[in-house]
Order: structure tokens, then C-alpha cells, then sequence
């Protein structure tokens, strides 16, 4: 069952006041790993510009790429992601580093 009391109008008219939620510590760990990365991406100027990232224990290469792109399609740039021992390396998507895998594009296929 609900519980039904009447409150001062005051607080149906006030926006904007309600507070958020502090972050959790997995949130700002989350947070912090993706300013780094936004940081390493806003380095990555040409092709020969390839950084490598290292995962710390417990982390996951897939999880780290899917942010990684994620944070890269975010800010307009396109970069490749390659497995490189037990990191990753990113670097500039050029037309070599692209992937074949998947669907041939509309205009090959004419």
C-alpha cells in the first residue's frame, strides 16, 4: 500500500533543487579511466602517432575497446584498436588499418 500526505505546493514548484546521488567508487574510477583515455585520444594527431595501453589486473580488453571507441566516436575521431600482448594499442584509422571483416560497403559491391 502507498502512503498518501499532503506537502507544502513549495516543493511541486522548485527545480533544479533536488540533489544527486554522490558517486560510487566504481563510477569514479570509471569516470577517471575515461578522461585518460579522452586525453590519449586528444594526443593522436597522425598516423604515426600509436599509444599503448596497459590494463590493470581484473580489467577486460573488450571492455576497455568498447569504451575506447566509445570516447573516440564521442569526440569525432575514428581509431583503430589492436591487441598487443596484454594491452592495446590505438591509434589513427586509416584506410590500411581498417578492418575487412563484416559487410563489403554499398559502393564495393557494384
Amino acid at each position: 500500500m502507498v502512503t498518501i500526505r499532503k506537502v507544502d505546493s513549495s516543493l511541486m514548484d522548485a527545480r533544479g533543487q533536488s540533489q544527486s546521488p554522490a558517486l560510487t567508487p566504481a563510477q569514479k574510477r570509471r569516470l577517471e579511466c575515461e578522461q585518460q583515455l579522452r586525453a590519449a585520444i586528444a594526443k593522436i594527431r597522425s598516423p604515426a602517432d600509436v599509444f599503448e595501453i596497459r590494463l590493470e589486473d581484473g580489467e577486460k580488453p573488450i571492455t576497455i575497446r568498447q569504451r575506447l571507441l566509445r570516447v573516440a566516436s564521442g569526440m569525432g575521431t575514428e581509431i583503430a584498436v589492436r591487441r598487443h600482448g596484454d594491452g592495446l594499442l590505438i591509434g589513427l584509422l586509416t584506410p590500411e588499418r581498417r578492418s575487412n571483416r563484416g559487410r563489403r560497403r554499398a559502393n564495393s559491391e557494384a
